[in-house]
């Protein structure tokens, strides 16, 4: 309750700049500054400041404040167009920053409007969020495995490995987890499946199996084509053939120690290399060995079980025929196969080849072996980088001539219980089919 005789007390709001003038027409009324020396002051003209005095004068300090404040822009938006804007961004650039939203909407939709503009409305509809304002995301922290050749993490690392004095290439890592250990490093040309079946010989020799690796989602290692999911890649099928599990990291964090691993190399490496003064790929990896004992020296750690799980190769484990490439290829009519670019000619000319499912393995060095049913096939290169041509059909006919009357049934086959009338008919049609087969 207000006391009598007392009059009510007025709030006013005022910004910084508003009180600050208050103060110096407070000061034209004491007589202590003039108008002029008022208007420097407040870096103002002098008709502005008469202004601001007269509106002192009328209203107190109420005169001073801005009449523009709570009440809308003059310059707002419509919100109808604001509406607009929201339902299209909302609808069509959901994923999208304001700046490629403003592109779009002014390009597809005639829609302009500032970026600082389209920012803050993102914001206020919950569109957009700065980099500063998204959570933090966390990854879980992964426990060691706790013994030696439990896992083993690789990677390819692609850097400018020799700087300057040669070629740019990339570095495969190979990184016991339990461990820490830098296990096997190579220099190659590039990340690719014969260069991971080199290394992985290399490994498998010196060490032994492992129970499985963990890489990342590159094509060496996993089928990424959309549809495909299910089947393996070379790399792959190898290591299951060896029974070594294959486990494809979802994110790089979940590979982390692979990761600090090429981190610390690319520090540590390359200067040693720069030391050695290194240039040839050849000279880098007879160097590498000395560079991972040292380094294992002063970062591995001792695993938490002594258990080495490293399994030996068995007998039946053939790296020469595990570690290859292989692909099937159908024969040709003509007795060919095509392959890589190539055109390869069989030297058995065997009716039973035709159309038949053959097996092509090709090794680290690039040598070819075609194989069916288990038996290598001789053959010969016909054509090289080239599109595949269709044979004589009377030369091949010619070759396949002589195998009419070759074979000779065996003492229990069926043939030999048939009468003779039986066995006309049998050798009849059989030569009926061997001309039809012909003239195709």
């Amino acid at each position: 309750m207000l006391e009598r005789g007392r009059p009510a007390v007025e709030l006013v709001t005022m910004s910084t700049q508003e009180l600050s003038r208050a103060d110096i027409m407070f000061r034209i009324r004491a007589g202590t500054l003039t108008q002029l020396e008022a208007a420097r002051v407040l870096r103002l003209s002098v008709r502005q400041t008469k202004r601001l005095w007269r509106a002192y004068r009328r209203d107190g300090v109420q005169g001073l404040v801005s009449r523009r404040r709570g009440r809308p822009s003059n310059n707002r938006l419509d919100p109808r167009f604001v509406a607009k804007v929201v339902q299209l961004v909302k609808s069509r650039y959901p994923d999208f920053g304001p700046t490629l939203a403003r592109e779009k909407l002014a390009e597809l939709h005639g829609l302009r409007l500032g970026l600082e503009t389209l920012r803050q409305i993102m914001i206020a509809n919950g569109l957009w969020t700065s980099r500063k304002q998204r959570p933090l995301v966390v990854h879980a922290l992964r426990q060691r495995r706790p013994c030696f050749g439990e896992l083993i993490q690789i990677d390819g690392s692609p850097h400018a490995w020799l700087e300057d004095r040669g070629p740019r290439c990339t570095l495969l890592v190979f990184v016991d987890d339990a461990t820490g250990r830098l296990m096997h490093l190579r220099l190659v040309p590039s990340e690719t499946t014969v260069a991971y079946f080199a290394a992985t010989r290399v490994y498998l020799q010196c060490y032994g199996k492992p129970v499985a690796f963990y890489s990342d989602r590159f094509g060496v290692f996993r089928v990424n084509e959309p549809g495909q999911n299910s089947g393996k890649t070379q790399f792959a099928r190898a290591l299951d053939q060896l029974d070594i599990e294959l486990i494809c990291a979802n994110s790089p964090q979940a590979k982390g120690r692979v990761e600090r691993a090429n981190q610390t190399l690319q520090d540590r490496l390359i200067k040693e290399l720069r030391l050695q003064n290194l240039a040839t790929l050849d000279d880098a990896n007879a160097f590498l060995p000395r560079f991972l004992l040292d380094y294992n020296r002063r970062f591995a750690k001792a695993p938490l079980s002594p258990h080495d799980a490293h399994r030996p190769l068995r007998p039946t484990d053939n790296l020469d025929r595990c570690l290859t490439r292989i692909s099937q290829r159908t024969v040709s009519k003509a007795l060919t196969i095509q392959y890589g670019n190539a055109v390869y000619q069989l030297l058995q000319p065997l009716r039973r080849l035709r159309y038949a499912i053959v097996e092509i393995r090709e090794d680290e060095a690039g040598a070819i072996t075609i194989e069916y049913q288990g038996r290598t096939l001789p053959f010969a290169l016909a054509l090289a980088n080239a599109r595949q041509t269709v044979a004589d059909r009377k030369l091949v006919t010619a070759q396949l001539a002589g195998q009419r009357h070759a074979h000779k049934p065996a003492a229990n086959h069926p043939w030999r219980k048939l009468d003779l009338r039986q066995k006309y008919l049998w050798e009849v049609s059989t030569r009926e089919r061997e001309d039809i087969s012909a003239r195709d």
